[in-house]
């Protein structure tokens, strides 16, 4: 099976393949396994971006950095790694698709590289709810946040055995404050995001062989931030204060108060950073992007495959080709897949007293 796996790999490779193959028939033969090249790492990355069916940013698959960080041994080489590349995603606001494929022994107990916490308190959750689970993990290593909205939480990372906790320095973390330029929103509370969606919950798979800790990136559409993150009523919930803020009518369905006030803060998130020299893509520009990307794709003889689902926007998607168009799920490989099975599952944070070392 892993013979085979590698030989449909290879054979979507440009060039003569065949002396490399050799090598690497005779090391699965010896070993049962084989090492990629930095090259077929980087090229196996990104046809893997460009399998994923979920992501309507695949035009850019070829622009995809990888960083090879297999050699890293230690906790701190694991931690250093991850710090320069948030650094060198961020490119001071001109985002960079970034990958960066660490050894197998270290996972990340965080989804993403920059979360920020949720805290419970008797006057509701304060920050993120999603992140409840992860700062309580936080806190029991001795981390405590200031307690605000928007605390960027650490990262938490295992070797199997010990968890270890590592503050991400100011620098690595790129924000920037929403404001819309004709109406105040929030009611004068400060209200912000981070530059860089950094997914660190995925492995990556390429000719038969699973990469686990692979922490990539690309760029924000606006929807992620406007539309769910801060809009989700399971999130930060703004629409109701951002709907009030705007004079409309939230007692009443009808008056589609919670479309309006959508708009307005999607429409803030993007002249936020856009005023900010933060990359960013609106929905309308994703899904025509998509499009290239569909006809390059039949250009080159393949099969265009999706998830509709993932594809249409979460704010008027009908408005969007995607939502008029059929794509087949089929999973091709090289791909990115979710991580199995829940990390807190198998890793749970040790209280600091308890960690080695």
């Amino acid at each position: 099976m892993m013979v085979q796996a590698a030989r449909d790999f290879f054979s979507q490779l440009k060039g003569d393949q065949t002396e490399r193959w050799m090598e690497v028939e005779s090391e699965i033969n010896r070993t049962g396994t084989y090492t990629l090249t930095t090259e077929e790492l980087t090229e196996g990355a990104k046809l893997a971006w460009r399998n994923s069916n979920r992501c309507i940013g695949r035009l850019f698959w070829q622009t995809l950095h990888v960083r090879d960080a297999r050699d890293v041994t230690t906790f701190d080489e694991v931690f250093d790694a991850l710090v320069a590349h948030l650094r060198f995603a961020t490119n001071g606001g001109k985002i960079r698709s970034t990958m960066t494929v660490l050894p197998n022994e270290f996972r990340l107990l965080n989804s993403q590289l920059v979360r920020y916490a949720g805290y419970e308190t008797a006057e509701g959750i304060i920050g993120d709810p999603l992140s409840l689970n992860m700062t309580r993990q936080a806190e029991r290593l001795g981390w405590r946040g200031a307690g605000t909205a928007f605390d960027v939480l650490p990262l938490l990372i295992t070797d199997g055995q010990d968890v270890r906790l590592y503050e991400l320095p100011d620098d690595a973390v790129l924000e920037v404050e929403i404001h819309h330029d004709d109406y105040d929103l929030f009611d004068g509370r400060t209200i912000q995001w981070h530059a860089v969606p950094a997914i660190a919950d995925m492995e990556l798979e390429i000719g038969g062989l699973r990469f686990t800790s692979v922490p990539f990136n690309g760029w924000y559409m606006e929807t992620e931030i406007g539309a769910r993150n801060l809009a989700d009523a399971d999130r930060y919930n703004l629409l109701p204060l951002v709907g009030a803020s705007l004079g409309l009518d939230i007692t009443k369905e009808r008056t589609l108060w919670r479309d309006r006030a959508l708009v307005e803060l999607n429409v803030a998130v993007l002249q936020s950073f856009e005023r900010s020299g933060v990359t960013i893509v609106d929905h309308h520009t994703a899904a025509k992007q998509f499009k290239r990307f569909e006809k390059n794709e039949t250009d080159a003889g393949r099969d265009v495959t999706g998830q509709w689902s993932w594809l249409i926007p979460p704010l008027s998607p009908a408005a969007t080709h995607v939502f008029h168009q059929h794509y087949e799920d089929r999973v091709m490989t090289p791909n990115l897949f979710a991580r199995s099975g829940c990390p807190f599952s198998a890793f749970q944070a040790k209280p600091k007293e308890e960690l080695k070392g």
